[in-house]
């Protein structure tokens, strides 16, 4: 598959809100399709689960699912469950390999397709796919 300038393949999970989104990744069982899934749960969309497609889009970047994989997530131990794939906004990207040691986090970003993206470190709680789902339902358009 031929890739847009800037487009990235990348090894990660993302779910989304309405159309903002959200990347999560790390290691292999760092948890990516485990909160991913607890998010799809609260009421978050599947946009992709291992890769997932990021191409700059104006200002920002856009993520949506390879072909060959959308709409399956991994749930292990389980298989695979299907849910409907759509396409988003990037609105942060979790670092599930960072933990979060302060209260309120300074300001971080990381490149994604070329474009500055906000970037997050794990918290480490019971609570972290809710309290990622409050924070994109605030971020919305």
């Amino acid at each position: 598959m031929q890739q847009a300038q800037g487009t990235e393949i990348i090894h990660a999970s993302a779910v989304s809100l309405g159309s903002t989104g959200i990347l999560l990744t790390g290691a292999s069982g760092s948890g990516k399709s485990t909160i991913a899934l607890e998010m799809m749960a609260l009421g978050a969309s599947l946009v992709a689960d291992d890769r997932v497609v990021a191409q700059p889009s104006g200002e920002g970047v856009l993520i949506s699912a390879p072909p060959e994989i959308a709409g399956r997530i991994e749930a292990r131990g389980l298989g695979l469950l299907q849910g409907e794939p759509v396409n988003a906004r990037l609105a942060a990207v979790v670092d599930l390999d960072q933990v979060e040691t302060k209260r309120l986090p300074p300001a971080r970003e990381i490149l994604i397709a070329g474009r500055p993206v906000r970037l997050l470190h794990r918290v480490e709680t019971p609570a972290f796919a809710s309290m990622l789902y409050v924070m994109l339902s605030g971020d919305q358009e």
